[in-house]
């Protein structure tokens, strides 16, 4: 085995981990009854945009539809946490009030900002 198939295996056995990995997070938005307030749209909207243009990069640039396929499936597991997340806010609030269950924190606002 050359260090090209071991570094493919080990690619293709952690994203596969990752792709599965989204669905508890998945389920916990879906079930959140506070309109997923531990969500951070930054972060997900980060991750989003960094699948996204690796797939894109993948399969204009190197001409690898797998690992661009990979990628893509990654952003519209993140893209889906988004959604949800939005869909449960404008669900759980409909007059557009944020509710607050917590006092505003340092972690919080450092959180927000991640």
């Amino acid at each position: 085995m050359t260090l090209g198939d071991l570094s493919f295996y080990l690619f293709t056995f952690f994203n596969g981990l990752r792709v599965v990995s989204y669905l508890p997070q998945i389920l916990r938005v879906a079930r959140d009854e506070n309109g997923a307030s531990a969500i951070s749209y930054t972060t997900w909207l980060l991750w989003t945009g960094a699948n996204a243009t690796t797939g894109l990069h993948a399969g204009i640039i190197l001409g690898d539809l797998i690992l661009a396929a990979i990628n893509w499936l990654n952003a519209v597991c993140c893209a889906l946490v988004i959604a949800l997340t939005a869909w449960k806010r404008r669900r759980g609030y409909p007059t557009g009030e944020v509710a607050v269950t917590r006092p505003m924190s340092t972690a919080l606002m450092i959180d927000d900002m991640c």
